[in-house]
Order: C-alpha cells, then structure tokens, then sequence
C-alpha cells in the first residue's frame, strides 16, 4: 500500500497520475475528495481530513497496513513561524512512523543541506530532514535545486508588463529542476520496495542559468518581449507583504534569494551531475507559456 500526501498539489497530483494502475494499492490523503478528478477518485482509497491532523487521528487510518509514504509539506504563506510550520506538519508523520511500523517514506527537500545557512524556507526544510531520519525509517530526501514552477507566481508581471523581479543579481548563475522531474523520481521509489536506508536524491535538471540568460529564453518562447529586473530585498520584501504574506513568510522568501545571490545555495559551481531530463526552454514551452497567455 502506498499513501500519498494531499495529491491535489502539482507535484503529488503528477505522483498519482505515474503509480495509478502500476500499484496494488494506493492510499491518498486529501481534505476535500471533490478535488480529486472521478477517475482517481475510482482507483484509490480516500480518507479526508488533513495530514497534519493528528487529533482527528487521520494519519493514523491513513497509515493503517501501508508499506511507502510519500509525504510533502505544503506552503503555508500566512505562517507565523517557517520551522513550526514545517515541523507541525512532519510530527504526526514521525509518530505513525514509530506507531504502524512505516517502511519506507519518501519526502521533497532540497539541496544544500548541511553548507546552506539562513535560508529561509529552505533551511526550515533540512529540520524536516532531522526529524524523518530520528525514527531510523527507511528515507529518501528528494533534493531538487530551485522548482521553476516558482516563477509562475511572477506570470501575471511577465503578461502584462514584460518583466519579472528578484533581489538575485542578474548574473548569478544556479540550478533548476521541473516538479514533472520531482514526481518522477518520487513515483520510481514509491513503486520500488527493494531500496532501504537514508540517503539523500539530487534532482537537477540540464542547466545552470542566470536571470539574465533565463530572461532570453523566455523571451524567445514567449515571442515578446521580456525583461529581468533586480529589486533589493526590501522591495521585494514589501511586495510579498502587499500580497498577503506573513512577515516570517516573506522574510524566508527574502532569505533564498539572498543565500542564492551569496552563492551559498543552488551555486552551479559545486552542482551534482544532472539528473533530471527537462530544461528550462522546454519547461517554458509547455508550462509557462500557456500559464501568460
């Protein structure tokens, strides 16, 4: 039995879409099925209620005679505190591991752990790291370099105003990774019961580009126009505040950018071999281009 984690996120949606049909038995835990589309609501057991709710002692039934856990915390913008925002999600998680016996758990982190310093959102992720791995399950940390589908969230500035901001300076060159990629790879070791112990998963795709080079490509896929424009971290800051986020959400987002500019996280300069297949033209061929027009 495998159990996936609130499968109506991109990534976890692209898991359910790869394991349906190749598994003998999944197990999806999602707050609302009606979001499930019919045809996965047909081939999977559903229990409703939300993975971080140990009360309602959802993940406990969840659990009950599964074999590999895909778990992934979702973002919480309105959080007051990143590591409790995270660890509040991985604890009920760690005490079914220990309770039901949990073989195998497969989770999203990222790179860097252990050289990347306050970075915001990311370093509260290796604490999801240290607590999985405590309980001596079989684990593996999936370790993506930045997710593109981050810069949807700039598609609307891309549309209408031809540009997309950040406080990482123009030239610094990092690594990327497609979730398609990040799914893949999750849905290869959910379907596997053969790997054990704890290791950690690069996930890195074919580039290492800067804002600058990322900038011509959209351009060029896009056929208009586009330009990149660095901001400092106090506007970039203020516009995430504008938006709706809390002050300890938008000083994270503020954090990664600047551990990235430092060079101190997604540096291409120290990059694993790419191990993940889709670029960044062919990302935005087929994501962002129909997510801007």
């Amino acid at each position: 039995m495998i159990v996936i984690s609130a499968p109506t996120g991109q990534i976890r949606r692209e898991i359910l879409d790869i394991v349906l049909g190749k598994a003998a038995g999944i197990r999806v835990i999602v707050r609302d099925p009606e979001r499930l589309p019919p045809r996965v609501r047909e081939r999977v057991e559903v229990v409703q209620g939300s993975h971080a709710d140990a009360d309602a002692d959802v993940v406990t039934k969840a659990f009950a005679g599964a074999d590999s856990v895909f778990w992934l915390v979702p973002p919480n913008p309105r959080a007051e505190s990143l590591q409790e925002h995270v660890l509040d999600f991985v604890r009920p998680l760690c005490d079914a591991i220990n309770r039901q016996g949990i073989e195998r758990v497969v989770a999203v982190s990222t790179l860097g752990r252990g050289i990347t310093r306050n970075a915001g959102q990311v370093s509260a992720t290796y604490a999801m790291d240290d607590l999985i791995e405590s309980t001596g399950v079989h684990y593996r940390s999936l370790c993506p370099a930045s997710i593109m589908e981050n810069l949807l969230w700039q598609a609307d500035a891309i549309k209408n105003q031809g540009v997309f901001f950040s406080p990482t300076s123009r030239d610094r060159k990092f690594l990327t990774t497609a979730a398609r990629d990040i799914a893949a790879t999750a849905a290869t070791l959910l379907l596997d019961g053969s790997w054990t112990g704890q290791e950690s998963v690069p996930i890195v795709g074919p580039d290492v580009l800067s804002f600058e080079e990322m900038t011509e490509i959209v351009a060029e896929v896009l056929r208009r126009p586009v330009r990149f424009q660095q901001i400092s971290g106090e506007g970039f800051k203020a516009a995430l505040l504008r938006s709706g986020m809390s002050e300890a959400w938008a000083q994270g987002m503020v954090d990664i950018q600047m551990a990235t500019d430092r060079g101190s996280y997604l540096s291409g300069l120290t990059a694993p071999a790419p191990t993940a297949p889709t670029s960044f033209r062919t990302w935005c061929e087929e994501v962002l281009r129909p997510a801007v027009r």
